[in-house]
């Protein structure tokens, strides 16, 4: 099926909000990231809220990448 319309995919197919539910902003290193807890207790970028653009341009701060945080 080939659906042609201008609307974003996001309001044709929605994502589920238990999606949603995993993530959360975090300052990590300075820098602001929107990350998802897995299954190992660990987080993955999803998101980087940085103002900076040098902070896109590092592969350690990249979406997908996994980092060690723990809250207190």
């Amino acid at each position: 099926m080939i659906l042609y319309t201008m609307m974003p995919q996001e309001t044709i197919f929605p994502t589920a909000s238990d999606d949603y539910s995993k993530q959360r902003v975090v300052s990590y290193n300075g820098i602001s990231f929107m990350v998802q807890q897995t299954e190992n207790n660990s987080f993955q970028i999803v998101r980087n809220l940085s103002t900076d653009p040098a902070h896109y341009l590092d592969e350690q701060y990249s979406p997908g990448t996994v980092i060690n945080i723990t809250f207190e």
